[in-house]
């Protein structure tokens, strides 16, 4: 019984960019990958809070239940704390552009955006205050002044660092939603 899903001779016809038919166009989707250095990150934090759960049934057993309680709050903020960090970056939407950071959340409707460009500047790496040379994609926003222009990602952030096709596709999906969306 052969199973062509199984075997690598079996030659495959998808393309992977196109939408499949049941996918709602009106959710939220963020145009790339996470990275390693960023999924590595969160694998280590989900590590850590295994053992602090381990810890919480262990205290349970044989401290207090209030220690215990206490130990499985902080398990549960280190497994938030995680999940945030994989869901940063940026997203689109037919409504607008969503730049997800760790605490904060900035949406920008697609009415405002003038235009979303790539450019050679000094960039943060891997968000530390260090400034290596790389490239940035910016969002020029309507009535903003162009000297203050958000990064939206980076070559060296933690979706990016070493891995420059990819942030040269990522960044030209995003320009390819603004500028489908910011046609009038």
């Amino acid at each position: 019984m052969p199973l062509p899903f199984l075997t690598a001779d079996r030659a495959f016809d998808s393309a992977d960019d196109v939408a499949l038919p049941f996918e709602d166009h009106d959710r939220w989707r963020r145009p790339y990958r996470p990275g390693p250095w960023r999924v590595g990150v969160a694998a280590l934090w989900l590590l850590l809070a295994s053992f602090v759960l381990f810890a919480a049934v262990i205290t349970a057993l044989t401290g207090t239940v209030t220690g215990a309680a206490v130990v499985f709050a902080v398990a549960l903020a280190v497994i938030a704390g995680a999940l945030r960090l994989l869901r940063m970056g940026v997203w689109v939407s037919p409504h607008g552009l969503r730049q997800v950071g760790f605490l904060v959340t900035r949406t920008v409707p697609w009415e405002q955006v003038v235009a979303v460009r790539t450019a050679q500047q000094p960039v943060r790496w891997l968000g530390l205050p260090r400034t290596v040379q790389g490239q940035a994609l910016l969002l020029v926003r309507r009535g903003r002044a162009t000297d203050e222009l958000p990064v939206l990602m980076t070559t060296h952030n933690a979706d990016f660092l070493a891995r420059t096709e990819a942030f040269d596709r990522a960044a030209d999906a995003v320009e390819a939603w603004a500028a489908e969306n910011t046609r009038g």
